[in-house]
């Protein structure tokens, strides 16, 4: 038994492991997300238009779409660990790039553009890849609570990093956050090569590595997804859950101004506390660790976030309001979480990065197809009726998914 591989089954060892891995990550993230929110920010400020705005949210969104198939297949072919860190350093060099010709005076809105597409990119490699290692370092009993801890992290740097970023961008220009992400990216880089051990995978031999032999491997991927009907329901309900959250996860902040008032703090108490919610939700599930069978932790928060997603349409107390929202943003890792875990423990490690891939794919997509619904049906009816009927919809997914045979086998720890 090699080092790492004994890091696997030795308790002190994996915690260890797992520890640098997410404190890495976690840092790594957090760097990212202070980037993300500075530049839209300064792209509304520069330019003032919805256009632009939304031009921009697809040159980041689309190319994480378009690359996370090969993304897939290069998880299953090559070294994760090395994957992880090329993305997350190429990353890293652009941003670089990007704040040394800022700090020089060159400051056309294009050059962010193309910082945006390029940093999508790299998400759509790593995160198939962060995906698909963690079960290499985690024992399988553990998933659950790791993926929560791990949800946690995320959802604390989304909390902190818009009043980090914000408070940076009034006291000093946008290029001084393009340095720190440098800098978290390149100690996460250093943490996850230097100091996190990943056991190596048996893996099936590969024929010469041509570009007609990576859409053959995503075909084998979809194959594998279409023959094993719990990966491929368990999708289907990802992708409804998903496009029946669009309006409890976009279209609250309309709601509030509408119903409560055009207050600012209003808004920023609403992303408060719908942080604050996923971040004790993540913890939750840390230390619970869920039913013992994981899909009936997903079809209880499928209830729940039905329930509360109806009292968000119900409600006129601004203060009930905001924790009915905590608890909606409770329930998302809830359901997030074991559903991780199913796919970590039961999918074939020669196939998890495709299968990630896909459900990258997915999570990328069915928000904003949502949004294309009921974006407009906000315009035409009450945001309450679409949250009550949204969450009459989701509340009733529930039975059905705990229902589900071949789910439940697959959901059994």
């Amino acid at each position: 038994m090699t080092e790492s591989e004994a890091a696997l089954t030795d308790d002190k060892c994996w915690k260890k492991n797992t520890a640098l891995f997410l404190a890495g990550q976690g840092l790594s993230f957090f760097g990212s997300m202070l980037v993300s929110y500075a530049i839209m920010w300064h792209v509304t400020l520069q330019t003032q238009s919805g256009s632009v705005m939304t031009l921009f949210t697809i040159a980041a969104v689309l190319p994480m779409f378009f690359i996370s198939p090969f993304g897939g297949v290069w998880a299953d072919r090559y070294n994760r660990k090395l994957l992880i860190n090329i993305s997350d350093s190429v990353i890293a060099l652009v941003t670089l790039f990007m704040a040394l010709l800022l700090l020089s005076g060159v400051e056309h809105i294009g050059l962010l553009f193309v910082c945006a597409t390029v940093r999508g990119f790299g998400q759509g490699v790593q995160m198939p890849a962060v995906n698909a290692l963690i079960p290499q370092i985690v024992p399988e009993n553990n998933l659950t609570r790791i993926n929560g801890i791990n949800n946690s992290i995320q959802s604390l740097c989304t909390l902190a990093s818009p009043m980090l970023a914000g408070a940076i961008l009034n006291a000093a220009p946008i290029e001084i956050i393009l340095f720190i992400d440098v800098i978290t990216a390149m100690v996460g880089v250093g943490i996850l090569f230097f100091l996190v051990k990943v056991p190596n995978l048996v893996k099936r031999e590969k024929t010469n590595a041509t570009p007609a032999n990576y859409f053959q491997e995503m075909k084998e991927g979809l194959a594998y997804i279409q023959q094993r009907p719990f990966i491929k329901r368990l999708m289907i309900f990802m992708a409804i859950f998903s496009v029946m959250m669009a309006p409890g996860a976009l279209l609250t902040p309309l709601q509030v101004t509408r119903d409560f008032g055009m207050e600012i703090w209003r808004l920023t108490a609403l992303e408060i506390v719908f942080s604050v919610g996923m971040m004790l939700g993540g913890i939750l599930i840390g230390i619970w660790g869920g039913f013992k069978n994981r899909v009936y932790s997903m079809s209880a928060a499928t209830l729940l976030f039905g329930i509360e997603a109806i009292g968000l349409g119900l409600l006129e107390n601004f203060w009930l309001y905001l924790g009915c929202m905590s608890v909606l943003g409770l329930t998302v890792p809830l359901f997030n979480t074991p559903m991780m875990a199913i796919f970590q423990s039961k999918v074939d490690a020669d196939y998890m990065g495709r299968v990630f891939s896909v459900m990258s794919m997915i999570s990328s997509v069915m928000m904003p197809l949502g949004m294309l619904v009921f974006g407009p049906l906000g315009d035409l009816i009450a945001i309450d009726w679409l949250l009550i009927g949204t969450g009459v919809v989701t509340f009733l997914m529930g039975p059905l998914l705990a229902g589900n045979k071949s789910l439940r086998e697959a959901g059994q720890t």
